[in-house]
């Protein structure tokens, strides 16, 4: 019995236990690296004879140069406006879609959904070309609301198509009990539908959050002066001058770019499994 035991325990060690220190291992590198090296002096930091995983004299002065040098505070009050902006405008569109493409039938609502999912399909890399010349005729070249317009194109049809699975999953039964009770459809739809949806609308703007927070090329293109900047242009056009590259204050940077996303991650990753896997209501 003990023997069975012993085993049991090592087969359980070898199969989740190593397998799970290694995921963590390799996730949270990344995050000890920017660490280590946004707190290490520059002596060190170059000196390819020390140890590169341990810091000897710890300094802060990459984060002071970040913060006080450069624009970093005024980039990331833009990063977070356009990614909250942008965010809200989606899950609005890709709410209402999501329930009309899943919920009503009309001609056209097959094929409006079957083009949803296509144009989600298209390579951001595609649309920024002729995004491009209808922000300039907008004149909103170099203004936030260029990006807060041109995210929704690639956040709505994925909104849309996840929220179209997730109300799928959320029986019909419940919102015909609230109208033959007297509820019209948008009554059923906001105390019934929207409060068993809230899963699936977490889990749309986690990622429309963090692919707006994130977000380069965009941003790179539609945005010229440094006070308009976000982080992730910022950061790499001020901190990357010809061939010297900043590495602590860069490190610093890609940090505190970074964290905002775990933190929104660790608070809702239930809600954001549950949102991706369906299932409003379990019996």
């Amino acid at each position: 019995m003990e023997a069975r035991v012993g085993e049991t325990y090592w087969k359980r060690v070898l199969v989740f236990y190593i397998p799970l220190f290694m995921f963590l291992v390799a996730l949270l590198f990344p995050f000890y690296w920017m660490v280590i090296a946004s707190v290490k002096p520059d002596a060190e930091l170059y000196n390819l004879q020390s140890n590169p995983f341990l810091v000897r004299d710890i300094t802060f002065s990459h984060w002071i140069y970040l913060f006080t040098e450069t624009l970093f505070p005024r980039w990331a009050l833009n990063t977070l406006f356009i990614a909250v902006l942008s965010t809200g405008l989606s899950l609005f569109c890709g709410v209402l879609a999501g329930y009309s493409l899943s919920r009503m039938r009309y001609p056209g609502s097959t094929g409006i959904g079957v083009g949803i999912f296509v144009t989600y399909l298209v390579p951001p890399s595609l649309l920024f070309i002729p995004l491009a010349d209808v922000i300039k005729t907008m004149h909103l070249m170099d203004s936030p609301l260029a990006l807060i317009l041109s995210y929704p194109t690639i956040l709505v049809p994925f909104s849309t198509w996840l929220l179209m699975g997730y109300f799928k999953t959320i029986p019909r039964e419940l919102e015909e009990c609230a109208r033959i009770d007297g509820a019209t459809r948008f009554q059923a739809f906001y105390r019934i539908i929207l409060p068993l949806a809230v899963p699936g609308i977490l889990s749309a703007g986690i990622f429309a959050f963090t692919l707006s927070w994130n977000e380069y090329l965009f941003a790179l293109v539609f945005l010229s002066s440094p006070e308009s900047k976000t982080v992730p242009v910022g950061v790499v056009s001020e901190l990357i001058k010809g061939d010297v590259f900043f590495w602590g204050s860069l490190m610093a940077g890609a940090l505190f770019g970074s964290v905002p996303i775990a933190v929104i991650y660790s608070f809702f990753v239930e809600y954001y499994v549950s949102g991706l896997t369906g299932g409003a209501v379990k019996g």
